[in-house]
């Protein structure tokens, strides 16, 4: 480790170490910032600018449940991305459509993932939450391997199908009642991906089956595949469907659902999620510091009505 990380790992194991820091209900932190991971440009985006984008549909449902948003922009140096791990409260790993073991996503998503693992280790509480191919890329750092298979879930939105683990789950056991059942027996929620984790491949791997519990499954009709899960040691949260979408993206595609369930769905998973990172006490050494940081330095750009995404953050 070269010498500015490990002068972060230090001050951080001073600040967080189970001694100083409250082991019973530490205090919020209301002010919460979290990180989302950029990637690189999607190949012929007419639009892009730079090297990366973030889709501002991520943006925004964080900021709709009480949340600010520093971009974590790719082609930056490890020192830099462990001071900024250091300065934020938890981490988003959106989707979007790169490789999971060779894109500069999946490299820092390995440089977060790592950091967040010591850091919880070390009981500095430090979520993270992939949605779509943030919960691939979830799965391939947990068990070093690639495990997804094709399925046929480009377009379509299916209810969850809830497994016994959901009830007593972290991320469940507040939703309201009608809204689990609406969950369990309406198609609201979006599936636009064409890999998925199949539970015959999570059961047969034992990392992954130690690492996580699965909270639903879905079906492509001949693939059972898994749609939410979450650590069990760590607050590490991951959805294959997108409930992003639903308030924020507007392309008319079927799967895109934008009835007021799936909207409520949409902010109980954001409410639930911000709540999490509140847990964390991580800040910026100075104001100016987290000003420059924000992602409100940037201007989102109008992509078109006919677009996956409606707007996205470029950066160079």
């Amino acid at each position: 480790m070269c010498s500015l990380a490990a002068v972060f790992v230090a001050i951080a194991a001073l600040l967080y170490s189970p001694s100083l820091s409250a082991t019973s209900s530490p205090q919020l932190n209301y002010r919460p910032i979290i990180g989302i991971l950029a990637q690189e440009n999607i190949p012929g985006d007419p639009h892009a600018q730079g090297s990366s984008y973030i889709a501002a549909s991520y943006v925004k449902y964080l900021e709709s449940a009480g949340a600010r948003v520093v971009p974590i922009r790719i082609n930056r140096t490890y020192d830099e991305y462990v001071k900024l791990f250091y300065s934020i409260n938890g981490l988003l790993l959106p989707g979007g459509d790169v490789d999971l073991q060779k894109s500069q996503y999946s490299r820092l998503s390995k440089i977060f993932y790592d950091l967040a693992i010591k850091a919880n280790d070390a009981s500095d509480y430090f979520p993270v939450w992939g949605t779509c191919q943030g919960f691939q890329q979830l799965t391939v750092l947990s068990s070093s391997k690639n495990l997804l298979t094709l399925t046929n879930t480009t377009a379509v939105a299916l209810p969850l199908m809830f497994t016994q683990a959901a009830q007593n789950s972290r991320m469940f056991k507040s939703f309201p009642k009608d809204l689990l059942q609406s969950l369990s027996e309406q198609n609201i929620t979006a599936n636009f991906h064409s890999w998925s984790l199949s539970m015959q491949n999570y059961t047969r791997n034992v990392k992954l089956k130690r690492f996580y519990k699965v909270l639903s499954t879905n079906t492509d009709g001949k693939k059972e595949f898994i749609s939410t899960m979450e650590a069990y040691r760590y607050p590490f949260y991951a959805v294959q469907w997108h409930p992003e979408k639903s308030p924020f993206e507007w392309i008319e595609k079927p799967g895109m659902v934008h009835t007021p369930t799936a909207v409520r769905v949409s902010f109980y998973t954001a409410s639930f999620f911000v709540t999490e990172t509140m847990k964390n006490q991580h800040r910026f050494s100075s104001p100016s510091e987290e000003e420059k940081a924000l992602i409100y330095n940037y201007t989102p750009v109008f992509k078109g009505l006919n677009s996956i995404f409606m707007q996205n953050y470029y950066f160079d």
